[in-house]
């Protein structure tokens, strides 16, 4: 296929894509491009997409386009910036495209609790932030971080997987570091950062015990660290890391995890009654009942304590869903899809 016929292809359906507030894009031969909008997959009144298209696609995106799995993010037409990820199967290659944020969200716009901001105003510590894939953490983070650029002045070195937001350095001096293509791993990023004066860290995924135990370190030693965690509330969140280790050395991460740790917030995209979705919050600020459960192993308490301290901004995910259903933002089938504990959607917390 002629490849400026291909690129001017592309840049339609991305435009397309940017008009529908799409977050991804997937390209399959024999099939018309997928946008996956709002979280659900929606196919476009286009025309069928060929083999030969899906390579000339993939030749301008990928430097040698060659076979298998293949990653890449450019900067397209128009100042749109995608992630690439391309696989070969059944139907040949496909390629999937995730669509870039052009801003940075800005934290009063996600209409987060003041106690969120409040974590970005801390000296030292580590902040979790957890949640599926596609709920949003990578945006939070990003609005925390720029949060940190307009008001303080700070060194902020961020190790990401792609690099999504880009910063420019106000009140802060931010560099942005990308795995793999700047350093080899999350681990060996957070080493070679410490070393250059940091006092805060993105750390975009805590995937291994090593990575974790940097993290705990640098929290200890005087630095502000946020990191993500796949898991669904923050309780999981606090389990998942010591459960990474061995047996023999839970008890001290334990202990460190309960010193070290500022809040956890685990997050959601939740479906609007208006359209779009918003984010949805649980919110656990680091007290020292929360700090005493965790080193006693009680971490099924956790729940208990967050439902119950709302006076200093802490909430379960089911009190801020029950609240969007009473003033009418969400509907009430969503909340309870979207809900760790739908039972407890009726009070608003623990039953």
């Amino acid at each position: 296929m002629n490849p400026s016929l291909a690129q001017a292809l592309l840049s339609d359906v991305l435009r397309t894509a940017r008009m529908q507030k799409a977050s991804d894009v997937h390209l399959t031969a024999a099939q018309p491009p997928v946008l996956r909008v709002d979280g659900r997959l929606e196919r476009l009144s286009a025309a069928t997409l060929t083999a030969d298209v899906i390579e000339a696609i993939a030749e301008m995106l990928f430097a040698p386009a060659g076979l298998g799995c293949a990653d890449a993010t450019t900067m397209w037409r128009d100042g749109d910036c995608v992630r690439a990820h391309a696989f070969a199967g059944t139907r040949g290659r496909t390629i999937a495209l995730r669509l870039l944020p052009r801003d940075v969200p800005q934290l009063d716009d996600l209409e987060v609790p003041a106690s969120i901001a409040g974590l970005a105003e801390r000296a030292n510590g580590i902040v979790l932030v957890t949640g599926p894939t596609g709920s949003g953490k990578s945006t939070l983070l990003a609005a925390l971080i720029d949060r940190i650029n307009q008001t303080q002045s700070r060194h902020v070195i961020t190790l990401e997987d792609p690099v999504e937001y880009r910063h420019e350095s106000r009140k802060s001096l931010i560099q942005q570091r990308e795995i793999g293509r700047d350093v080899s791993s999350f681990a060996e990023g957070v080493r070679s950062a410490l070393r250059a004066d940091p006092d805060v860290l993105l750390i975009g995924e805590l995937r291994s015990p090593e990575t974790m135990q940097a993290a705990l370190w640098a929290a200890e030693t005087g630095h502000l660290v946020f990191a993500t965690l796949h898991t669904r509330d923050a309780a999981q969140a606090v389990e998942r890391i010591i459960g990474s280790f061995e047996g023999s050395l839970q008890a001290q991460v334990r202990s460190s995890l309960a010193q070290s740790l500022a809040g956890v917030i685990a997050v959601r995209l939740v479906p609007l009654v208006r359209g779009g979705r918003r984010a949805c919050v649980e919110v656990m600020v680091a007290t020292d009942a929360v700090r005493n459960l965790i080193r006693e192993s009680r971490t099924h308490l956790l729940r208990n304590v967050i439902a119950t301290s709302r006076h200093i901004g802490m909430q379960t995910l089911e009190a801020h869903l029950s609240q969007l259903v009473a003033e009418g933002a969400v509907a009430p089938a969503q909340a309870a899809e979207a809900a760790q504990y739908p039972d407890d959607l009726r009070s608003g917390g623990v039953a």
